[in-house]
């Protein structure tokens, strides 16, 4: 684009052109913005408004026009589909907590206690992905990757046979013609190199085919805490950091969300209070900050033990602990033969920790 293009003052264009006469080869709106203000007001003898204004100009006539705000984007997401499409958790109020359910683009980690149903969520899901778009599916399998335990192949085998009844809001017929189990590529890794050369060789090329929507590691703590006891955490943190962003990249290529499930960790000694997202008091999610800071939305599951179980208390409650989306929240929910149920009447703001 040449400088006569912009829309300015004609004296600052014939300035401007004066110049070009002195320095052969600057006409174009590019060349004019590799000068400083000071200098470009030493070259044309301009006032400096006026040096300001042909910068501005310049530079927005090569950014394509004014930026969005985020606010605009919120009244206009009908005209963005893509950017606010959610994979659904298979539960109208789960999916009421979280807006429509996993964001698409973006890792989402699900910390908490041992039984305390994260790996029965990530089933879920997994299942769920299959659905149709209309309702909350992407039409595609799941790449389960286990690091630590074995496929629960018999309860997903269960989860196949109620889905039925847990997705009440899905024609029979739908489910009924899905093969669910045909579409979900489980991988074994057991230790960090097995992991990292899974998600950078062999998950891609799922996603790729458009065989698979969802990615899937349970957990993503169990190899970091195996090969590391505290030794040389700088080899740790690049690792961390390393399957953060192949992790970031896939998701953001294909449209796919990840989900991590991870353990959580108390703190020895003194009870503290743990940062932000943590599942309680002295609890918090494994790998720490580094890994924290791969992580786009933070969700927490525990549940109540021994005489914290009392009648009339929720038994298992799902927190978001951090969502750039998302105000912290809560609800209680339910395992049961046919899935994760939220619990109606029990979603509450300003609950997470």
């Amino acid at each position: 684009m040449d400088v006569e293009q912009l829309d300015l003052n004609p004296r600052i264009i014939a300035a401007v052109k004066r110049v070009c006469v002195i320095l052969a080869g600057l006409k174009a709106v590019k060349e004019v913005l590799q000068f400083s203000g000071p200098d470009l007001q030493r070259l044309t003898r301009l006032p400096g408004a006026d040096v300001q204004r042909l910068l501005r100009t310049a530079s927005c006539s090569l950014r394509g026009g004014s930026g969005i705000t985020a606010l605009h984007l919120l009244r206009h997401k009908d005209a963005f589909p893509a950017q606010h499409q959610r994979l659904s958790l298979g539960c109208p109020v789960l999916d009421g907590l979280l807006r429509g359910g996993l964001p698409l683009d973006g890792i989402t980690e699900l910390a908490g206690r041992s039984s305390a149903g994260k790996t029965q969520l990530a089933l879920q899901l997994c299942l769920a992905v299959q659905l149709p778009r209309c309702h909350g599916g992407l039409e595609a399998g799941a790449v389960y990757i286990c690091t630590e335990d074995a496929f629960p192949s018999k309860r997903l085998q269960q989860l196949i046979a109620q889905q039925q009844r847990l997705r009440m809001d899905v024609p029979g017929e739908v489910v009924a013609k899905i093969k669910f189990g045909n579409h979900i590529f489980v991988e074994h890794a057991a230790d960090v190199d097995a992991l990292l050369e899974c998600v950078a060789r062999r998950v891609p090329v799922l996603l790729a085919q458009g065989r698979a929507r969802l990615v899937v590691i349970d957990s993503v703590a169990g190899p970091f805490r195996c090969e590391w006891d505290g030794s040389d955490p700088g080899t740790r943190a690049r690792s961390l950091q390393s399957l953060g962003a192949t992790l970031r990249r896939l998701s953001s290529t294909f449209q796919s969300p990840v989900l991590c499930v991870n353990q959580v960790t108390e703190a020895a000694g003194e009870q503290v209070p743990g940062p932000p997202g943590s599942c309680d008091e002295g609890l918090s999610p494994a790998l720490g900050i580094t890994w924290a800071n791969q992580v786009l939305m933070r969700l927490t599951v525990d549940r109540a033990r021994g005489e914290e179980a009392l009648p009339g208390h929720p038994a298992r409650t799902l927190r978001v602990a951090f969502a750039p989306h998302l105000p912290p929240s809560s609800c209680s929910y339910t395992v049961n033969e046919e899935g994760v149920r939220g619990t109606p009447g029990t979603e509450s703001l300003g609950q997470s920790r």
